[in-house]
């Protein structure tokens, strides 16, 4: 997918559909998605994503790229390349403070622990805020268990089986050292880790139209919400790995 817009899309819809981010707008966006239209309504849509639209606006700005929706942009936001490395500590500091505002939203202790993870040189990464945000900032203000987390975290998976409108993929599972406690969350545990492959089932198609018709056995996937998002090279599944365990690294911090 070379068109940013379209592209967003795909990652957002996942959270969307289930009335966690974003708009009230979920048919709207799979009708985009079907039809395989950006334009002007789907980027108003997507502007509406309260966490997802500054990040990109962050990462933009100090790239100095004038569109939001720069292809080299949402990658860099979904999945990691080199923009992320012109992301200053103060830059990111003021992205939490004034455009999410998550003072407000997170309680002090929490907070300062973020802080502190500056000094780390952090990357403006979905998969960071997963991390290390405990409380969803989307529609859903409360915080993540361990399932909300692998769910909500982009993570990758090689397609084993194409099967009509499901695939099964080989993806390895956020896990932790011991099992979690029945509704714990993810702020109470230890040694937040990917463990071993594990099949999983997941589904390309919704209302009788189709997502990534193309992919094959063999294909290396992104996925965000149980939804199949695009096929990645090798490269974009180098920077999901090294962004991903950067993230974890700095998570260690505070669980």
């Amino acid at each position: 997918m070379t068109d940013g817009v379209s592209r967003c899309a795909h990652y957002a819809f996942g959270p969307n559909r289930l009335h966690m981010c974003g708009p009230d707008a979920n048919r709207e966006v799979l009708a985009y998605l079907n039809e395989g239209v950006a334009d002007g309504g789907l980027t108003h849509l997507l502007a509406q994503f309260k966490t997802l639209f500054p990040y990109l606006e962050t990462i933009a700005h100090a790239n100095r790229i004038d569109d939001v929706f720069d292809p080299r942009v949402v990658e860099a936001y979904w999945l990691g390349n080199k923009l992320l490395d012109s992301i200053q500590p103060q830059t990111f500091y003021r992205h939490l403070t004034d455009n999410l505002q998550l003072k407000k939203h997170l309680a002090p202790h929490t907070f300062n622990a973020l802080e502190n993870k500056l000094n780390s040189h952090p990357a403006p990464h979905h998969n960071f805020h997963v991390f290390n945000v405990w409380k969803r900032t989307g529609h859903v203000q409360e915080e993540h268990t361990l399932e909300s987390m692998d769910q909500c975290r982009i993570s990758w998976g090689k397609v084993i089986a194409v099967d009509g409108p499901f695939l099964t993929v080989e993806r390895q599972p956020l896990m932790i050292g011991s099992p979690p406690k029945k509704g714990e969350t993810a702020e109470g545990v230890s040694g937040l880790t990917l463990g071993s492959p594990v099949h999983a089932k997941i589904t390309r198609r919704l209302e009788d139209n189709s997502l990534m018709e193309d992919v094959v056995i063999g294909d290396v996937i992104s996925i965000h919400w149980g939804m199949p998002c695009e096929i990645l090279t090798p490269k974009q599944l180098m920077n999901l790995k090294r962004y991903t365990t950067q993230s974890l690294t700095l998570a260690h911090i505070t669980l």
